[in-house]
């Protein structure tokens, strides 16, 4: 149903560039890899926006680590491990914990201004952390901070080259290894960009749902262009809601941290009431899937589209000090934090499956690497512990290179690959509604909650859309609906597969986690069915 490639093309017809290393996507993973590569190789970025817009950008919360001397990164994996419901890869986990305090570090070196308080790092506390060692930047400004200190090393160095407002299409396979990949510019010109290894940093897929805290761009590209591939993708039924977005009217799904429940901030249903006891002994940092569903109860229950967080018990100084985006944000709509409570409701925010790697980052295509959300190294499990995802990307980015550094010189491939399927012509019609339609099925019937013939349903409806992929295509927003549904499909497949809830996932048909017959992975792979992977947590 769904080709090697999105497109016809014949590379002979085509400009060629070659580099040793391609990078796409340009969040914290991107740059972190792009910047440790460079130290001894050519590195070429591409981007479809620009270096400063990735779901990085947008991190509020901070960056997971152990830098306190009361912490350990043994409680730093236990927590970790807890979070992920039986499905983290323990040595995975341990890499994360183990190296990422060094990896903060450097990032401190490259020109990251974290928090101070008292002479030291400001460390905050977010849910299911047993202790305080979240940095964070500019109080809620952690993923900017990273994102303008990277951008501006990588931006200025020899060595890497930056291809902003470009497309790539599909990854480029020969011999069994990734080869490079087809690139589209603006104006519709296609290029073969040649490379050594290929390492895919394009972020998550909030997209396929109508609310989420992602940007416009999380359109699950390098998830489907891996797939496309041939690459193993794991675990995609794995979709991390976040309890606590902003729902006003007018307002964007605009996320409000879980540090300012860290801070002590509280749920209350419409009715002014905290909730959370009811709910889990950890209240308001009860891991995410649960206070999530939680809130989603709340809300069925007193026939309300929101609840509210409220943190006005603090002090104005403080809230100011440590949220400044968040007020100044809410202010813009007329709440004002320090005295309103703020109306939120959950909001697709993570997605935990990706492409399999090990632990250096290669994907079951040699030469093919994923690294940060697009990724699924085994970390995250079920469900993702808050602010483990920048650790992961700059602890993992390190790995590859170190690994692409051991590569042997490439085979000399012959590039003469030309792909000429009969596709129909003529403009792919409507893509922003059918995006729109595609948004709301996965809302629907793929969310926070889900059953066997909702998760049915959803699949025949998406189905309806797979004619995209025998249709002529050639814009951005097309490619990107052809994206969107590869992933959506993948997601769904794997939720009606896994008959049981774990984390993320939940089954209102199967309620209970089933240790003896699902503590495993999902394995989907094109053209093959899904195979069931062992868990080695």
């Amino acid at each position: 149903m769904i080709p090697s490639y999105l497109v016809n093309f014949d590379l002979n017809d085509l400009p060629q560039i070659e580099t040793d290393i391609l990078i796409i996507g340009s969040g914290i993973a991107g740059l972190y890899t792009a910047i440790e590569a460079s130290r001894d190789h050519q590195v070429l970025m591409i981007t479809k926006k620009s270096l400063l817009e990735s779901n990085t950008r947008y991190a509020q919360g901070g960056i997971a680590a152990v830098t306190a001397e009361d912490d350990s990164p043994v409680y730093h994996m236990q927590d970790t491990l807890t979070a992920g419901a039986g499905l983290c890869r323990s040595e995975a986990v341990e890499v994360l914990v183990s190296e990422g305090p060094d990896r903060v570090q450097e990032l401190i070196q490259l020109g990251t201004a974290f928090d101070i308080e008292n002479g030291e790092l400001a460390l905050t506390q977010e849910g299911a952390h047993s202790h305080r060692r979240i940095l964070h930047a500019n109080g809620d400004a952690t993923g900017y901070e990273i994102v303008r200190a990277l951008a501006k090393e990588a931006a200025e160095h020899p060595s890497i080259s930056v291809w902003d407002e470009h497309f790539v299409i599909d990854l480029i396979t020969a011999d069994g290894e990734c080869i490079g990949a087809l690139v589209q510019a603006l104006n519709g010109q296609r290029t073969f960009v040649k490379a050594d290894a290929v390492v895919l940093c394009s972020g998550g897929a909030g997209q396929l749902y109508r609310y989420t805290t992602n940007p416009e761009v999380a359109t699950a590209d390098g998830v489907a262009m891996a797939y496309r591939a041939g690459a193993e993708i794991r675990d995609m039924e794995f979709i991390q809601f976040h309890p606590t977005s902003l729902c006003y009217p007018e307002a964007p799904r605009f996320l409000i941290s879980e540090a300012v429940r860290g801070e002590g901030a509280v749920l209350r249903n419409i009715h002014g009431n905290r909730f959370m006891e009811r709910y889990h002994p950890q209240l308001e940092l009860a891991p995410r899937d649960v206070v999530a569903r939680a809130i989603v109860s709340e809300m069925e229950d007193t026939h309300a589209t929101h609840v509210y967080l409220d943190i006005t018990h603090e002090t104005p100084e403080l809230i100011k000090r440590r949220f400044p985006t968040i007020y100044e944000n809410c202010m813009s709509y007329g709440l004002d934090m320090t005295k309103d409570w703020i109306p939120v409701a959950p909001a697709a925010h993570y997605m935990m499956g990706g492409v399999k790697t090990d632990l250096h980052g290669e994907s079951s295509i040699p030469r093919l690497f994923a690294c940060g959300e697009v990724s699924s190294t085994g970390v995250h499990g079920a469900n993702r512990l808050a602010s483990n995802s920048l650790s992961e990307a700059i602890v993992f980015g390190k790995r590859i290179v170190d690994r692409i550094r051991q590569l042997p010189d490439t085979e000399q491939h012959a590039f003469g690959l030309r792909v000429q399927r009969e596709l129909i012509t003529g403009a792919y019609d409507s893509v922003h509604v059918r995006r729109l339609a595609l948004q709301k099925v996965m809302v629907r019937q793929v969310g926070l909650r889900r059953t066997e013939s909702g998760l049915l349903k959803g699949k025949i409806l998406l189905e309806q859309e797979c004619s995209i992929f025998n249709t002529k295509l050639d814009k951005q927003e097309e490619y990107e609906f052809a994206n969107l549904l590869t992933c959506a499909l993948l997601v769904t497949e794997g939720a009606l597969y896994r008959k049981e809830s774990r984390g993320a996932h939940y089954r209102e048909d199967h309620p209970v986690r089933n240790d003896h017959h699902w503590q495993k992975h999902t394995v989907q792979q094109r053209d093959r069915e899904i195979v069931e992977e062992v868990s080695h947590a």
